[in-house]
């Protein structure tokens, strides 16, 4: 049997690291910027992008768990940033979008991702962020087919 590699030359492991390394910036960047925290950062920002969404899609979109996300939906409704609605199709269930303000303070969010994002890769020319953002795509393909080759 082949002796697998070192723990810090896996690609999950790498993932992982750089998730970490960028999620401190991150939310100190939601912190001190919006006056929100992480959880509440992406869950505004996946509401503006892909809403309305019900607390499960926010859940998806955003990467966070259930309990997460039904949290950070709490807190920017309270803030009056994300509108609460019945669902038309599920008597149970909610649906969020954006509030006027939530709409302003989402622009703001998509600013600052946008910034971090030339930040994080800032060290990479043109051509290798292309790249590189072709091959996460790729593997974000074939992980959701199930490790598969399509």
């Amino acid at each position: 049997m082949k002796p697998a590699r070192p723990l810090g030359e896996q690609l999950t492991w790498r993932l992982h690291r750089l998730g970490k390394l960028t999620d401190r910036a991150t939310a100190q960047a939601y912190a001190d910027e919006l006056g929100l925290g992480v959880a509440e950062g992406r869950a505004l920002a996946a509401v503006g992008a892909f809403g309305p969404l019900s607390v499960n899609d926010l859940a998806a979109h955003a990467h966070l768990d259930k309990a997460q996300a039904s949290r950070a939906a709490q807190m920017l409704v309270a803030r009056e940033l994300v509108l609460k609605s019945a669902s038309d199709t599920d008597a149970r269930a909610v649906v969020l979008s954006l509030s006027r303000r939530g709409a302003q303070l989402h622009q703001r969010a998509m600013a600052l991702i946008e910034r971090r994002n030339r930040e994080i890769m800032g060290c990479l020319s043109a051509a290798e962020r292309k790249t590189l953002l072709e091959m996460i795509d790729r593997l974000i393909a074939h992980a959701g087919a199930g490790g598969k080759t399509p």
